[in-house]
C-alpha cells in the first residue's frame, strides 16, 4: 500500500504559538505521522517580520508577505491562523481560506467570539472543517471533550478558570499579601502578562473563551455581547484575607448555565469554597468543569497558554484533518445553533460577600442593616475587627441567597450613607462547585 500524501499546511503567524507549532511538527514529525496516518508538513508561512530570529528553521518554507493572499493562493491543503485579533488580517486569512474551500485551524478566541457563527456557516457551506481546540484553555482538550466525549449529555453548566494571567495574579496576592498593582508588574516581568494587560485583567479574554464554550456546550449561537464581564483590578489583599477566614479562595471564573430565564453567561471574581477542586488550581493553570446529566461533573485541568500547550492543541486539530475526521464546528449544524434567551445578571440568585469601609461610630451597623432589610437582603454573617473610634474600619458582610438587582439597590443606598468612606466591594459567592 502506498503512503498517503502529506497534509500540506500554510501557517499565518510566527509568534510564540506559531514558532511552537513549527517546533512540535519538526521534532515530533514521525510520531505525529504515525498517529495521523500521514505526515503533516508546513509548506508556506507568513508573518510581519521575515528576519526575526525565532529559534526555529523556516528556511525550507515558502515565504509570503501577504498572509491573506497565502491563505487563498498557496498550494496547500489547510491553513493555520495564529495571528490573533477579532478582525483585520486574521479574519481575512480565515475568510480567504474558507472561500477557497480550505479547512482552517485557529487559536483565535477573539475571532470566534465575535464571528464564530458566521464562520461556522461558511465552513459548512464550503464542506470543510474549522478547528479551534487551541482557542480555549490552551493544552486542555475541552472543545473535543464537550463536542465529542460528552456528546451524549445534556450539559447544564460549564465553568472554569479561563485566564492564566488572572489566576497567577490572584494566587500570588494570596501567597504574598501584596497588592494587585505590584503583582501585575511581576507578572509582566515574567512574561505572564502583556505590556497592556487590559484584555486579561479586565476579564475580556476569559469572556471570549466562555462565549465559545457556551456555544459548544448548549448548541447556541456565539453571543459575546450577552456576557456580564468584570475583571480583578478591584480585588484587594484585604478581600483575599477575609476570604481565607471565611473558608473561600478568590478566583476569576467564567460561568455559563441554563436557567429558567435563559442562558446565563458571566465572568467575574468569585469566592469558591476552599475544599473545592477548582480552588486548588493555582498559578498560570486553567481548569474547566462541565456538568452533564449522564456523566455528572467532569473536571479538566492544564496549562492554558504558552507555546507548547497551545501548539499541542493546534496539532490535535491538524491530526483530525489528516485522518479525515470531521464534526460540526460547534457540535451541531450551523443552522441548528439557536439564539438563546439572555438571562440577565440582574436576575442572578446567590449569596454575596460585601466589604465596606465605614467610620467607626454608633449607629453605623444599624444604618447598613436597614438598607439591606429594605431590599429583603438577609445577612448570613457580619465581621468587624477591632475599634478605631472616629476613623475608617472595614466591615464584612456575607448574605444568604438574594437577587442581584436587590443587592445592587441595597449597595447603592449604602454607598450614599455619610459613614461610608469608599465604594463597597462586592464579590459573588459560588457554592456547590
Amino acid at each position: 500500500m502506498s503512503e498517503a500524501p502529506p497534509l500540506a499546511v500554510a501557517l499565518a503567524g510566527l509568534g510564540t504559538v506559531g514558532a511552537g507549532l513549527v517546533d512540535v511538527l519538526q521534532r515530533q514529525g514521525d510520531l505525529i505521522a504515525a498517529r495521523a496516518g500521514r505526515r503533516i508538513e508546513i509548506r508556506a508561512v507568513s508573518a510581519r517580520n521575515r528576519s526575526r530570529n525565532r529559534g526555529i528553521d523556516i528556511g525550507s518554507y515558502q515565504w509570503w508577505d501577504d498572509a491573506a493572499a497565502m491563505a487563498r493562493d498557496a498550494e496547500v491543503d489547510a491553513v493555520v491562523e495564529l495571528i490573533g485579533g477579532s478582525n483585520g488580517t486574521a479574519l481575512a486569512v480565515v475568510e480567504g481560506a474558507l472561500a477557497r474551500r480550505r479547512p482552517v485551524v485557529t487559536a483565535n478566541k477573539a475571532l470566534l467570539a465575535h464571528h464564530g457563527a458566521e464562520l461556522a456557516s461558511r465552513a459548512e457551506t464550503a464542506g470543510v472543517t474549522l478547528g479551534f481546540e487551541a482557542a480555549v484553555a490552551g493544552g486542555i482538550p475541552i472543545i473535543k471533550a464537550l463536542r465529542e466525549g460528552l456528546a451524549g449529555n445534556a450539559v447544564s453548566r460549564v465553568y472554569g478558570i479561563l485566564n492564566g494571567t488572572c489566576n497567577y495574579i490572584l494566587t500570588a496576592m494570596r501567597e504574598s499579601g501584596r497588592p494587585f498593582a505590584e503583582v501585575l508588574e511581576e507578572a509582566q516581568r515574567l512574561g505572564y502578562a502583556e505590556a497592556d494587560p487590559s484584555v486579561d485583567v479586565d476579564g475580556i479574554d476569559a469572556a471570549h473563551k466562555l462565549a465559545i464554550l457556551a456555544s459548544v456546550a448548549f448548541g447556541t449561537r456565539v453571543d459575546f455581547g450577552a456576557i456580564h464581564i468584570e475583571g480583578i483590578r478591584n480585588v484587594s489583599p484585604l478581600d483575599i484575607r477575609y476570604a481565607q477566614e471565611l473558608g473561600y479562595r478568590i478566583k476569576l471564573l467564567g460561568i455559563a448555565r441554563l436557567t429558567e430565564l435563559g442562558l446565563e453567561q458571566r465572568v467575574h471574581p468569585c469566592m469558591v469554597p476552599v475544599n473545592s477542586p477548582i480552588a486548588h488550581v493555582e498559578g498560570v493553570f486553567n481548569a474547566v468543569v462541565a456538568e452533564g446529566d449522564a456523566v455528572g461533573s467532569s473536571f479538566y485541568q492544564g496549562r492554558g497558554a504558552g507555546s507548547g500547550p497551545t501548539a499541542s492543541a493546534v496539532v490535535a486539530d491538524l491530526i483530525d484533518l489528516a485522518r479525515g475526521h470531521r464534526v460540526a464546528t460547534f457540535g451541531r449544524p450551523a443552522a441548528a445553533l439557536v439564539k438563546a434567551p439572555h438571562a440577565s445578571i440582574d436576575r442572578h440568585l446567590g449569596p454575596y460577600f460585601v466589604r465596606l469601609s465605614v467610620y467607626d461610630r454608633a449607629g453605623v451597623v444599624a444604618d447598613i442593616s436597614a438598607a439591606l432589610r429594605d431590599e429583603r437582603v438577609s445577612i448570613e454573617a457580619l465581621l468587624q475587627r477591632g475599634r478605631n473610634p472616629g476613623e475608617a474600619v472595614p466591615i464584612v458582610i456575607t448574605t444568604h441567597a438574594t437577587e442581584e438587582a436587590a443587592m445592587m439597590r441595597a449597595l447603592k443606598t449604602i454607598s450614599r450613607l455619610d459613614c461610608v468612606t469608599e465604594p463597597p466591594c462586592l464579590i459573588r459567592i459560588i457554592e456547590g462547585i
